[in-house]
């Protein structure tokens, strides 16, 4: 069992929606923290057939159990509530009319919104569960992250191939493919595997489409469908400029490490390798991305490259710290040259991570960081 880092704060007084990608844990979690909530799963299929029928039937037996919110101790869950997007206005109506609160769980609010379903029009805080962290593993290994990926089953697993196998072949290339109402399955598998190879890259749209027989434009969809499912996002540029000119396009991430070795068909990823250096930088800039969300911090999140080439991984905030990601034993000038260009600009706090054994601070200030100390620093709040 793993002690996620999401705490469902304010579902004491709120309702919540808790999306994310199949298979983060969605579920354990909510059981977990709320073992005595009345919990509807939508996906039996008799309780599924039932309420799709007669949505109203969730209002008559809350109604009929004398529930409302002076006496209710827990949420009322209602799980894969993507599935029957109706019975929203029966939740809306509970919430309004008896102060009920719930937590509607499921992988994507894609579905709810291309049929106009009602999202409570700002009653219920949103979060979002994202694959494992590395402060919630005991013994974390890298190198099974940066190979198996962090859902908890793909970590977990002696031989995760065939799981991240069923993963791409019945959720990604199938099931997100018909939540986007596309009947063109063969390209869009296409392009979850061109999109893979372009992991942690600038976006271009017409290359994209060129290698997928497709059209620009459905590429942008397609890049949209996997934003909308949570099972990838958009690292934007950071255009705040002083001097230099800077790139505009938006890098664009995959949630899971395991999910685009797969994807990408590459192999065992092994240390010293380029291959290696890519799922590293990927594992921590998902990493900086679940720390936002969790902590409730929510800096913003970019990245910094200039028309030379000059570049920083991740600036945090309006540009209130640079981290440079490097997997090298043994960090030197050459890889400082972007962070000491951002400085010029931005006077911020800049931070080099790096596979290095211990922790080095430059005569300019730069401080170099093995990659366990960064993010125990940055999971105790010491780095924003």
């Amino acid at each position: 069992m793993f002690k996620r880092k999401l705490v469902l704060s304010q579902s004491e007084k709120e309702s919540c929606f808790l999306w994310g990608p199949r298979q983060t844990g969605k579920s354990t979690l909510l059981k977990t923290l709320f073992p005595d909530a009345k919990y509807y799963d939508l996906l039996l299929a008799d309780l599924y057939r039932s309420f799709v029928t007669y949505p109203e039937r969730l209002r008559q037996e809350c109604e009929a159990s004398g529930l409302h919110g002076s006496n209710q101790k827990q949420p009322i869950i209602i799980d894969e509530v993507q599935k029957i997007p109706g019975l929203l206005d029966e939740v809306h109506w509970l919430i309004e009319n008896r102060g009920l609160r719930f937590i509607l769980c499921g992988s994507s609010p894609r579905k709810l919104k291309r049929n106009h379903a009602n999202l409570l029009g700002g009653r219920a805080i949103r979060y979002e569960l994202m694959p494992l962290t590395s402060p919630e593993i005991p013994d974390f290994s890298l190198q099974k992250a940066l190979n198996h990926g962090l859902l908890p089953r793909h970590y977990l697993s002696t031989q995760p191939g065939k799981l991240l196998e069923a993963y791409v072949g019945d959720y990604l290339k199938e099931e997100i493919a018909v939540e986007a109402a596309t009947r063109n399955i063969p390209a869009f598998s296409r392009f979850l595997e061109v999109a893979a190879l372009s992991n942690g890259e600038m976006i271009n749209f017409l290359n994209i489409a060129s290698d997928c027989g497709v059209s620009a434009h459905t590429v942008k969809g397609y890049f949209q469908i996997l934003e909308d499912t949570l099972v990838g996002r958009f690292l934007p540029a950071f255009r705040r400029r002083v001097k230099r000119r800077l790139i505009q396009a938006s890098r664009f991430f995959f949630f899971d490490t395991g999910i685009v070795s797969w994807l990408a068909r590459r192999g065992p990823v092994q240390p010293g390798s380029e291959l290696f250096g890519r799922a590293f930088e990927h594992f921590l800039i998902m990493e900086v991305f679940a720390w936002a969300a969790y902590s409730g911090c929510n800096p913003g999140i970019a990245y910094w490259r200039t028309a030379s080439q000059l570049e920083v991984d991740l600036v945090l905030g309006d540009g209130q710290v640079a981290v440079e990601i490097k997997s090298t034993t043994a960090a030197g000038d050459h890889h400082l040259r972007g962070l000491r260009a951002f400085r010029q600009e931005h006077k911020a706090p800049c931070y080099l991570v790096s596979l290095d054994p211990r922790p080095r601070l430059t005569a300019d200030d730069i401080l170099i960081l093995p990659w366990r100390d960064f993010l125990d620093r940055l999971w105790s709040g010491r780095i924003i």
